[in-house]
């Protein structure tokens, strides 16, 4: 395995919840590679950030994604979430 990637893990945990909404934690946490409570930090800095929500379906949790709003680096603001996660290949469509 690299020791870097070109993405982040929260680009990683976007991908994740783009792709299936109703995604466990534990589940995010194996396909991005971190632990449990890094999924968990991650989800919340998005939720509280306004790039994700999050409701109660049952015992699970689901989430939607807000993909109009821009990436945070200066570099890529002029571009939306959206964007990335289609190029990435998300079934997500903005």
């Amino acid at each position: 395995m690299a020791d870097w990637t070109f993405l982040t893990n929260h680009a990683h945990v976007l991908l994740c919840v783009s792709t299936d909404p109703g995604m466990r934690l534990r589940d995010i946490a194996g396909a991005v590679g971190i632990t449990e409570r890094a999924a968990q930090r991650i989800i919340a800095e998005l939720v509280a950030d306004g790039y994700l929500t999050r409701r109660r379906d049952g015992r699970r949790n689901r989430y939607e994604l807000y993909p109009e709003l821009p990436l945070r680096h200066p570099l890529e603001s002029d571009h939306q979430i959206g964007e990335l996660l289609v190029a990435l290949g998300s079934e997500h469509r903005v």
